[in-house]
């Protein structure tokens, strides 16, 4: 007996076949449950690429930082600035991030230091009001679990992402539009 079942109305790609019609680009913000992280040595030539070639949008970016680009929900790509540093030529540049609960970091770092000592960093608090931790795979993967932090709308975070339009949902229903004194 399996566990699992149909649920392709989660899906933004429903229908089937030569008749099938593809979903207009998402321009919502939501919490992303599973993204790419891409380094790029020009910014401006990835994006591009990406929307002329790849059909996705420019959602927003916050200049020499970040592009977040996405094409139907849940297909977000984050390009990023390529680091060259010399001790980090062991590590795999991209990267796939998973959401997770705060909850679930520390049991995380426990069992993956237990499997593979060294293949996992301490969490780290990020500008965007994540704890992150990233794991580098057997295969070298490198795989980064987010989990969102307690949310302050009176946070220099929380005015940072609206200055670039992103506004926390619990902040534009209490009006604020993520600005605060």
């Amino acid at each position: 007996m399996s566990d699992s079942f149909n649920a392709f109305e989660m899906s933004p790609l429903t229908e089937r076949g030569p008749e099938a019609v593809a979903p207009e680009v998402f321009r919502g913000i939501y919490a992303m449950p599973m993204f790419v992280t891409i380094p790029t040595s020009d910014l401006a030539v990835s994006t591009d690429f990406w929307v002329r070639g790849l059909g996705f949008i420019e959602l927003f970016s916050i200049p020499g930082q970040v592009v977040h680009l996405r094409r139907w929900a849940f297909q977000d790509v984050l390009l990023v600035p390529a680091e060259a540093s010399p001790e980090e030529a062991d590590v795999p540049a991209m990267s796939v991030s998973f959401a997770c609960v705060l909850n679930e970091i520390d049991p995380l770092v426990a069992a993956c230091t237990q499997l593979v000592p060294g293949s996992v960093t301490d969490p780290r608090d990020t500008p965007w009001s994540t704890r992150d931790v990233e794991v580098i795979t057997p295969e070298r993967a490198r795989v980064v679990f987010t989990a969102p932090r307690q949310f302050d709308p009176d946070s220099q975070e929380v005015r940072d992402l609206a200055a670039v339009g992103i506004v926390a949902p619990e902040a534009a229903e209490d009006g604020h539009n993520g600005v605060h004194g």
